[in-house]
């Protein structure tokens, strides 16, 4: 990413940060095993990474969906609201954490017809969710029923998407750079 439109912050360094800075670096630290130049950047005010942390862990931990199907969520967000920086990593993610398959991710990544039924339902809603401002087209919600999802899982693809609001948009503000672990797979 290039474009920025917050230009008199900058990235807080973990070494020199005190209080509830440190405090959130340290923790995000202890759970990515470095400081993701987005984290750098959120904490600039604490509470968006405070936030965006505590989404973030209990989408993952009681979301109901499995690990591919959860990065298949943050994919479809990142990409309607055009985050490279998310993008980047959650397709690094879906690859060697989450089990996303090749074929899925391929053709996420490449806006092709996802070949998984159950995630193409997944990915729609979600899509449509974020397009359409939380009112989703009433036949994409019917195909995400009829794949066997729930109410409960619908309301956390809301929690996703809050959550998503946050880093995509802060990685918009500060123009956040990809980081090395994420490089590879860089949107071009």
């Amino acid at each position: 990413m290039t474009s920025r439109y917050i230009n008199s912050l900058s990235a807080v360094n973990h070494s020199t940060a005190q209080g509830p800075q440190k405090e959130l670096l340290d923790t995000a630290l202890k759970q990515v095993g470095f400081i993701p130049n987005m984290y750098a950047n959120m904490v600039n005010v604490p509470g968006v990474l405070s936030t965006y942390l505590h989404g973030y862990d209990l989408f993952r931990k009681q979301s109901g969906l499995k690990p591919a199907e959860q990065e298949v969520v943050f994919l479809a967000i990142s990409q309607v609201n055009g985050c490279q920086y998310c993008t980047a990593a959650h397709s690094m993610i879906a690859d060697k954490v989450s089990g996303v398959p090749a074929n899925v991710l391929q053709a996420i990544r490449s806006s092709q017809t996802i070949p998984d039924e159950k995630l193409a339902a997944l990915f729609a809603v979600t899509q449509d969710m974020v397009k359409n401002l939380g009112k989703p087209n009433t036949e994409k919600v019917k195909a995400f029923f009829d794949a066997g999802y729930t109410e409960d899982n619908l309301l956390n693809i809301i929690l996703a998407i809050s959550v998503k609001v946050l880093s995509n948009y802060s990685n918009h503000a500060f123009g956040t750079e990809v980081d090395e672990q994420f490089s590879a797979y860089k949107v071009t």
